[in-house]
């Protein structure tokens, strides 16, 4: 029976992949022992990226994960480009149903939402999933909304059956949702050099690389333009693309 035991323990721990979570209890990398690295793009009202962004990942036989909130499955105009996403085989899963922010930017530990408010908004985002097709008990990874949270809303969201997850700290990419009118503003190649820097001095295994498929009309410098530049500098130092 001992013995039984130890050899099930050892059969997980071999299958299940390396993971680096941060202080909140998200995933940050996902397979660390690897070069591989995990694109993620998070919509929605915006979306406008996404068919430029299909079309690079084709050229690189690449696949990717797509995280999306109930009103960019409602709108009609995306409809399309989403089913095709999904006939290509790369990952949807769930971004929230309202994007609503779970937790105070100045005290993170303070919760904006209730439990229940969350569960009701996260089931409804997993319901209009499963209106394209989607089977969720098969979509076990989920963005928040804004890319934000705190302890008590990774608990919440694991208790319902999913891994929460978000981009790797450093990396730098997320800020390309910035405005030149921002303090914090950071153009496409600063980005760049900056993703670039940190491989360099830090390697990217299990990276998940966050990159907007739609921003405000203002930055016309759009970094999903730029995603060829980015696959085709990073597959030249080894790493592969795969989706979650």
């Amino acid at each position: 029976m001992i013995r039984t035991l130890i050899t099930y323990v050892c059969l997980l721990l071999s299958v299940a992949p390396p993971v680096e979570k941060d202080s909140q209890g998200a995933t940050v990398r996902i397979d660390t022992d690897r070069k591989v690295i995990h694109l993620i793009f998070s919509a929605d009202e915006a979306f406008e990226g996404a068919e430029p962004i299909l079309q690079t990942l084709d050229n690189h036989q690449a696949k990717a994960s797509f995280f999306l909130t109930g009103n960019c499955l409602r709108e009609k105009k995306y409809k399309s480009i989403i089913r095709k996403i999904i006939r290509k085989g790369h990952y949807v899963g769930g971004h929230s149903d309202k994007h609503l922010l779970y937790a105070s930017w100045d005290n993170r530990e303070q919760s904006l939402v209730t439990p229940d408010s969350l569960t009701a908004d996260f089931r409804q985002n997993r319901a209009e999933l499963e209106k394209y097709g989607i089977d969720t008990s098969q979509t076990p990874y989920f963005l928040p909304p804004y890319e934000y949270y705190n302890q008590e809303s990774v608990q919440l969201i694991e208790s319902l059956g999913q891994t929460v997850i978000n981009y790797t700290p450093g990396t730098g990419t997320a800020a390309d949702y910035t405005t030149p009118d921002m303090p914090n503003y950071r153009s496409s190649q600063e980005l760049i050099d900056h993703l670039f820097a940190y491989e360099a001095e830090k390697g990217l295994n299990g990276s998940l690389i966050l990159i907007h498929p739609g921003t405000q009309d203002i930055r016309t410098d759009k970094l999903y333009l730029r995603l060829d530049e980015i696959i085709r500098y990073l597959k030249a130092k080894g790493y592969s693309f795969e989706r979650l």
